[in-house]
């Protein structure tokens, strides 16, 4: 944005156990975060941050959240 302030976010991600896991008392794990990000909104931080961590591959998808705050 030419001119005008660029948010600045804090994005975390957390993995959630499956069901099984839950039942045995498993509690959900950070994974990273929060990490600083720079994104014009919320729904571009959290995407940059899962589009540039590499880790993000190695993860089950149904079982992660993306949490995004603004700093």
């Amino acid at each position: 944005m030419k001119g005008g302030n660029i948010p600045l976010f804090e994005v975390a991600v957390i993995e959630h156990p499956v069901k099984k896991e839950a039942d045995k008392g498993t509690q959900p794990k950070l994974v990273s975060g929060p990490k600083p990000v720079i994104a014009k909104d919320d729904r571009a931080a959290g995407l940059a941050f899962v589009m540039t961590n590499g880790f993000m591959k190695k993860l089950d998808p149904s079982r992660v959240e993306v949490l995004v705050r603004p700093f």
